[in-house]
């Protein structure tokens, strides 16, 4: 017997929320944290993705919370089948499984961001994320689905050499978070072999992800990307990604600059973040510094951007019409703290040009 279910709206200028959970009980504490905010209504549960696609179609819900691991349609096949018939914001929701292969599967499918299940049993603890989920709802629900292709950056260009020099920047900085794994894509495969200085990335991700998606973006780029490790010394060429939990920052070491990480500050609203890392890099680097602030939700970057200004650097930021969720760009930009604000697509060229 079906478990799908559909809810009567209650207004319809709510964010309006499918769930999509095998089980009932998850079903059941979704609706509940959910149904706290003012601001969401629950329309509707189903326990697998082949139920969601029929409710989808019916109940035309903001965004959808769904689930990886579930019987007849797993999460990730249902990404795909969602965006394919008509694309929503989804957010999965899971515990997912050791390698992470089946989250950045999701991501690449389509699904905006991702939030993880403190346990994989069905127990209370599920309310230690009711407000991060309630968070990642509100801004899914803003999110432009059509900004990103998220099949356009699956393969991978042979880019020719291009002779470039720095003239004014010694490290090129990237903060981002929601609908980063898809715009970094595009932006990495963009950028030649013989870039001439550093970058360092830090993209808001859950512990256990961000070594393979290190791997990932380095099999489609020309550069050599990987998961920043302690003491890693800096290299023309070279993207560091900042590992989940951990706060990327940077020392001098003799005549060298190397990678930091640690746990604190602990009074950050993410670990890594992106603030500490351009202000780490500001006082490093001081004017040579070229922060990049890109899509996501929040103002992670807004302060360290300051940082970066004070002493002389500068700052891009992504384009409203770009981003997936034009919220830490937005911070920067209101701050009065942007030198240019270009789209996605040209994000390289004023980089290439800015250097």
């Amino acid at each position: 017997m079906s478990d799908m279910h559909a809810i009567p709206a209650r207004v319809s200028s709510l964010v309006r929320v499918l769930v999509v959970d095998d089980s009932a009980y998850v079903r059941k504490m979704m609706t509940q944290m959910l149904s706290r905010s003012p601001f969401v209504d629950v329309v509707g549960t189903a326990r697998d993705g082949r139920e969601a696609l029929e409710l989808a179609a019916t109940l035309a819900p903001d965004v959808i919370t769904c689930d990886l691991n579930m019987p007849e349609m797993d999460g990730v096949e249902f990404v795909r089948s969602q965006m394919a018939i008509r694309p929503m914001p989804i957010v999965i929701i899971s515990v997912a499984n050791p390698s992470g292969e089946q989250v950045l599967g999701a991501l690449e499918a389509g699904a905006v961001d991702f939030l993880q299940k403190p346990t994989a049993l069905a127990t209370d603890r599920l309310l230690e994320v009711a407000d991060e989920l309630v968070a990642k709802v509100k801004a899914a629900a803003a999110a432009k689905l059509s900004r990103i292709s998220p099949t356009a950056t699956t393969g991978t260009a042979a880019l020719p050499a291009s002779g470039i020099t720095a003239q004014r920047t010694d490290i090129v900085l990237i903060g981002i978070s929601t609908g980063g794994p898809q715009a970094l894509k595009t932006l990495v495969r963009a950028i030649p072999a013989d870039f001439p200085v550093p970058i360092g990335i830090v993209l808001h991700m859950p512990v256990g992800y961000t070594a393979l998606y290190a791997s990932k973006l380095n099999d489609l780029s020309q550069l050599h990307v990987k998961e920043a490790e302690e003491g890693d010394a800096l290299e023309p060429g070279t993207v560091y990604l900042a590992p989940a939990g951990r706060h990327l920052s940077f020392r001098r070491a003799g005549a060298r600059v190397v990678t930091h990480l640690d746990v604190r500050p602990l009074d950050m609203p993410h670990r890594p973040a992106v603030d500490v890392m351009f202000q780490s890099a500001a006082e490093i680097f001081g004017a040579k510094v070229m922060g990049v602030v890109m899509t996501g939700m929040g103002a992670d970057g807004r302060d360290g951007a300051a940082w970066i200004k004070a002493r002389g650097g500068q700052v891009i930021t992504e384009a409203e019409q770009s981003c997936v969720v034009y919220g830490m760009p937005r911070s920067v930009v209101e701050a009065g703290l942007s030198d240019f604000s270009v789209s996605l697509e040209q994000m390289f060229d004023v980089i290439l040009e800015r250097l």
